[in-house]
């Protein structure tokens, strides 16, 4: 599941690609952008902020955000895509590198100097250079709501998704539907700072020190199974903040309280 983590790996990667080189081809495959073309233009930089990416070419940002199963994927000169060319919604290529948006839910062209306008909301960003934690602590600490659900809302703090945010609950043992207000936010948000800037480099995430197969999870996807510490089964329900926003939610009754 994309994550901040999973998005900084991308931007890290189309950068590494793609910076500095003009580009030779560009498609956006969405109704509102499919006549944008910088074509022969430049990209200067690709840079995550929480989960959106932006990809900056000439005086041009390319805002994509991955949502679920949204991907960008790179191929070199020679090489054949290995997904369906209707799964495509974008396409840079400059001629040592061609980068492919596969399933991303959202793509939008701004000039650089309103970026803010589709970022700007966002809280700060544990995997920024400008990680402000006092500022999130606010934030988080002042939302009305469930603990879940104030981790979760990207203007709080940006990045962490709903796998970060069962796993981190577990590691601080606390449950989902917990008040914002009773909990110890700064040591949670510190947790979870350490926690994705560990993960942000590594090809599988985990929460337990563990990378085989299964075994990176305490809690999130493992309903029903025994609890890694204490034994007992993993309960599940749901939480959101309104009827249509709901996230599955995964904890342990024994360790979370």
């Amino acid at each position: 599941m994309p994550e901040g983590d999973t998005v900084f790996r991308t931007a890290k990667r189309l950068d590494a690609a793609l910076r500095g080189n003009p580009v030779t081809r560009f498609e956006l495959r969405v109704p509102r952008a499919a006549t944008v073309d910088l074509a022969g233009q430049t990209v200067h930089d690709v840079v995550p902020r929480g989960k959106h990416l932006l990809m900056r070419i000439g005086e041009w940002t390319v805002h994509s955000h991955l949502r679920m199963d949204g991907a960008w994927l790179l191929y070199y000169p020679g090489e054949k895509w290995r997904h369906p060319a209707f799964r495509v919604r974008a396409i840079v290529a400059t001629d040592t590198a061609e980068a492919v948006g596969v399933d991303i839910a959202e793509v939008t062209v701004v000039a650089t100097r309103d970026e803010h306008e589709l970022v700007g909301h966002l809280g700060p960003d544990p995997l920024a250079e400008d990680w402000d934690a006092v500022e999130a602590t606010r934030r988080v600490s002042a939302d009305g709501r469930s603990i879940h659900v104030a981790l979760l809302d990207q203007r709080n703090v940006s990045g962490f998704g709903n796998e970060y945010a069962a796993e981190l609950l577990f590691l601080r043992g606390i449950l989902p539907e917990t008040p914002a207000a009773e909990v110890d936010v700064p040591a949670l948000l510190n947790l979870g700072a350490r926690t994705i800037r560990a993960n942000r480099d590594r090809p599988d995430r985990t929460f337990t020190g563990q990378t085989g197969r299964g075994r990176t999870d305490w809690v999130y996807g493992r309903a029903q199974r025994p609890c890694r510490r204490c034994g007992t089964p993993i309960r599940t329900g749901s939480i959101g903040a309104d009827p249509t926003r709901k996230r599955i939610t995964f904890w342990c009754p024994i360790c979370q309280h």
